[in-house]
């Protein structure tokens, strides 16, 4: 029974990094995190330097393999996305958050637009 525990001890202890990897944007009238709303963030972060809208493809639920064409042709074509990109003053990453079904996504930081 021990081996077992320790085993499952060291599967949580490995995934534990990954389950608090979701990423935040401070602004000046909150902070915007994965899961708020469009509307959300607009409020907290104001318009953004850039924006960027398309159309993403569909995946199966919780697979990497797409939707093929003539299933989702009748459903579900693509899903919405949205890239918004913040400027955060000098010295600072600039912040792409990405907008997928009117919720935040992801937020991602780097020196320059992805």
């Amino acid at each position: 029974m021990r081996p077992f525990l320790l085993v499952l001890f060291g599967v949580f202890a490995l995934a534990a990094p990954r389950l608090a990897s979701a990423e935040s944007l401070r602004c000046d009238n909150g902070i915007a995190a994965e899961g708020d709303s469009r509307l959300a963030l607009a409020y907290k972060c104001g318009v953004p330097l850039a924006r960027d809208s398309y159309c993403s493809p569909v995946f199966y639920t919780g697979t990497p393999y797409l939707v093929p064409e003539p299933i989702a042709g009748y459903s579900v074509p693509c899903l919405q996305t949205e890239e918004w990109l913040y400027e955060r003053g000098t010295g600072n990453l600039l912040a792409t958050v990405r907008i997928r079904g009117g919720r935040i996504q992801s937020i991602t930081y780097s020196r320059s637009p992805q």
